[in-house]
């Protein structure tokens, strides 16, 4: 997720569909609008017409399940979102898009595995959207639904796998942020443009407002993705782009993940994009899918091959097959597994943005977090080599560079509480980045150059499409340095003030 606006203030808000004409005007006269437009955009051409239909979901599942279980449980920081029962291991979603009346018709076919004997078992679901149909291993199950809850009557049996699947329409809300970040202010999870495009960015949760979900970091899966929508529009998602079909006046591309993912990084458009292709050196192929109508609107996204390579010297190579960037009308950014989703502003497309999600693919994707209480993980390394590559492009020393960020560490803190014991209604706040950023450093100053950077290597590489949570990260780095560390990483991490620092003042 890209560094929260030194700027940002606190905003109250509850979005639904029937609020976001206002939120948007308010926006607007705020000057802070996060669909503030070009005055040298070319207008947007107007949605092409057509009903689109979902293809049949793929009868293939994929033969490695067993990359995709999870150790699921109760989040301690959002305990309502998600379902430790349920290690979901396959997503198959086919869905089709009809910008005329902005109505999503879809069907999932999802396989998970049950992790305790029950009666009955529970996905998130926004109740924003129909259900058609709904069966669970070839049988119609009865459900139950509340706001978000989905509960299906159908019992299960602990290890055991199903398969359920959904048929449902409508038009998807987003769901209410809980964090006062002006780059959040319109929510988590489906987004309709006024040019009724569509674009989705879900941390910590959301992506129940688009498909059933055990919306939770702990739980990784495979996804497959097929995507109608009216021509020339294109359908966009996560992983690789193995087949466009135009027919009828509408295109389909299928998409497939190779590795499994966490439901917030999972990342869904409809609109009209051109796409750019370049290499890192090292052969990682890249794809940024740029608006059609603003060509300009891709900045220096152009400079993420380079970032590839400028990583791998440090964190090994790159995780995955392939990488992407997703444009998308607004002014946030999100490590979206393989495609990263980044709004067309000129902050959020320039090259230290770039790095900084791009660095998310060692630290929070291949290796995600078990509990939103160490959402410090992904985001403390993630500004730490920000910070190393802003020095070096700056020509100044990593300390200077500390040095510049401690007092916005500060405030962050005092405002938001430590890094690992945050107000969970302002999540994602400046102390998750620049407090661990600054631990990092001093870390580095106690163990030196060589073990530090041998850590920040050897951790992803050796835990590849894994869950960990902050009691086994910090145990390894404790026994990779053999120092006992429990009260230096306590005070950075849990303490009420920054700690004294030996690298700057």
């Amino acid at each position: 997720m890209g560094t929260p606006s030194r700027h940002d203030v606190p905003v109250f808000r509850r979005i639904r569909t029937e609020r976001a004409a206002a939120a948007l005007l308010a926006l607007a006269l705020s000057g802070c609008g996060i669909f503030a437009v070009d005055s040298g955009k070319a207008p947007a051409a107007p949605p092409p017409s057509g009903s689109a239909t979902p293809a049949d979901p793929g009868t293939d599942v994929p033969d490695d399940l067993d990359e995709a279980e999870s150790e699921t449980r109760e989040d301690s920081v959002y305990p309502l979102a998600g379902d430790p029962s349920v290690d979901a291991l396959h997503y198959d979603l086919s869905l089709a898009w009809t910008p005329d009346s902005d109505t999503l018709v879809a069907t999932e076919r999802l396989t998970f595995r049950s992790t305790a004997d029950a009666d009955h078992f529970q996905l998130d679901f926004d109740d924003a959207l129909t259900i058609d149909s709904l069966t669970v291993d070839g049988k119609d199950a009865s459900f139950d639904r509340s706001d978000k809850d989905l509960v299906i009557n159908h019992a299960v049996k602990a290890d055991d796998e199903y398969t359920l699947v959904l048929a449902y329409q409508g038009t998807p809300e987003p769901y209410p942020a809980p964090t006062e970040r002006s780059d959040f202010t319109l929510g988590e999870g489906w987004h309709i443009t006024d040019e009724h495009q569509v674009w989705t960015i879900q941390e910590p949760y959301g992506a129940f407002t688009w498909y059933a979900a055990n919306d939770q970091p702990a739980d990784k899966a495979f996804y497959d993705f097929t995507l109608t929508v009216p021509a020339p529009w294109t359908g966009i998602a996560n992983g690789k782009l193995t087949d466009t079909t135009d027919s009828d006046g509408l295109r389909t591309t299928t998409w497939h993940l190779d590795e499994p993912a966490s439901s917030y990084l999972v990342t869904v458009a409809f609109g009209d994009y051109t796409p750019a292709h370049l290499e890192s050196a090292s052969g990682v192929p890249v794809t940024i899918w740029g608006p059609t109508d603003d060509p300009e609107a891709s900045g220096d996204t152009g400079y993420a091959g380079e970032a590839i390579d400028w990583l791998e010297n440090y964190l090994g190579p790159y995780p995955f097959d392939t990488f992407g960037i997703l444009l998308y009308d607004g002014d946030s950014g999100m490590e979206t597994q393989t495609m990263v989703t980044l709004g067309a502003t000129p902050y959020a497309t320039s090259r230290a943005v770039v790095v900084h999600e791009l660095t998310h693919h060692w630290y929070g994707d291949t290796v995600t977090p078990t509990d939103w209480r160490d959402l410090w993980m992904n985001e403390g390394m993630a500004m730490y080599l920000q910070g190393m590559w802003e020095a070096e492009d700056e020509g100044i020393s990593i300390d200077e560079k500390m040095d510049s960020w401690a007092g916005y560490e500060a405030e962050s803190r005092e405002y938001s509480g430590p890094p690992g014991d945050y107000d969970p209604q302002k999540f994602g706040d400046g102390n998750v980045y620049y407090g661990p950023a600054l631990m990092w450093n001093e870390l580095r100053r106690k163990v030196g150059d060589d073990v530090f950077f041998a850590l920040i290597r050897d951790w992803p590489q050796e835990h590849a499409s894994q869950s960990a949570d902050r009691e086994e990260y910090l145990s390894w780095i404790e026994d990779r340095t053999g120092l006992e560390l429990t009260s230096f990483f306590d005070d950075w991490l849990l303490g009420e003030t920054t700690p004294p620092r030996t690298s700057g003042g």
